[in-house]
């Protein structure tokens, strides 16, 4: 395994394994940075995009045994997931007032972490980004001057296999008014993909990756103003529908349909139905025993509670300790 350091401190170092590999931070496990992971994997563009998520679970793991690194599937976490669509479009330039977002993301520049940022070279607007990174973020930019300024262009390679496909020819850089390609690019952070969608391996990844991002797709848009006030009616925009479309197609295999937490919260909700009938069924057999009329029913429930709370206080075992393995039991999911 081919492995070149990068850079190097005292507290660990980063290093590479090719443009179709990852960038590998791994800490000093003598000295490590609270709360920070011993090894973190930037995945490559050009890997995903020629690999896929199979092909980085296989560098991965190829990667990992190479290095004699043992690990179980617990420790590993899911920190970020990018999914960038260039779509081909030389009339086209980013209007941040195009853009419907959640009530709670800043249409301003530079107004704070959940911000809008316009950028632009002269008169002409090169980029468009909203959200935050950590959560939900969208990025429109100019990715045709991006391959030119750092001679990536292996995106050409692979933008320009695509057009043979479909039977168009070859884009030529020097002429932007023909060649001008813009990247639509979806990022989800830890709090959508670790805290709301519960992703914390690589099966977690491929079965649900595709639900988190549609997620985002209908948080945020990219439309076309109307005169309507209410911007939730503008129409998608051309670009923005094929952005969905492509999205929709490529993940549709990782979806599942729905979120962990609704799952859980139904096994929940049903495991407390079915505790509650039995509490029922319980409570009319110690009646009938008592002699309780169903008139008196109520009230008979209603002062028993006072003996249900004396012997759970004169129980050997303290409340909070019979409570904490009774939740462990009964962790649904």
């Amino acid at each position: 395994m081919s492995l070149n350091v990068t850079s190097k401190g005292a507290r660990g170092f980063t290093a590479h394994t090719g443009d179709h590999g990852a960038v590998w931070l791994f800490q000093d496990p003598q000295d490590r940075i609270p709360n920070n992971p011993g090894i973190t994997v930037d995945f490559r563009a050009f890997g995903l995009a020629t690999g896929g998520l199979e092909g980085a679970e296989q560098h991965f793991r190829g990667c990992m045994e190479a290095f004699g690194v043992k690990y179980v599937e617990t420790q590993l976490r899911v920190a970020r997931a990018d999914f960038a669509v260039d779509l081909l479009a030389p009339w086209f330039e980013p209007d941040r007032e195009a853009l419907v977002v959640p009530p709670g993301t800043k249409v301003t520049e530079y107004t704070g972490v959940d911000e809008t940022a316009t950028v632009s070279s002269g008169a002409r607007v090169v980029g468009l980004r909203a959200g935050a990174v950590a959560n939900r973020q969208l990025a429109i930019y100019d990715k045709r001057s991006e391959v030119i300024q750092q001679n990536k262009m292996g995106w050409l390679i692979i933008w320009n296999a695509a057009l043979e496909a479909v039977g168009k020819p070859p884009l030529d850089l020097s002429d932007r008014a023909t060649s001008q390609v813009w990247r639509f690019e979806m990022r989800l952070g830890s709090k959508q993909l670790r805290n709301r969608f519960e992703m914390r391996n690589w099966q977690d990844v491929n079965d649900i990756i595709g639900d988190a991002f549609t997620n985002a797709l209908g948080r945020i848009r990219y439309c076309m103003p109307t005169m309507d006030s209410n911007r939730a009616r503008w129409p998608s925009h051309e670009l923005w529908q094929q952005f969905e479309a492509v999205i929709g197609n490529d993940l549709l295999q990782n979806c599942a349909g729905v979120l962990p937490c609704d799952v859980r919260e139904a096994n929940r909700a049903a495991k407390m139905r079915e505790l509650d009938a039995q509490l029922a069924g319980l409570f009319v057999t110690r009646a009938a025993i008592s002699d309780v009329s169903a008139d008196s029913f109520s009230d008979f429930l209603e002062s028993h509670s006072d003996v249900l709370a004396r012997l759970v206080a004169e129980h050997t075992t303290p409340l909070k300790e019979r409570l904490a393995k009774a939740r462990n039991k009964y962790r649904l999911s």
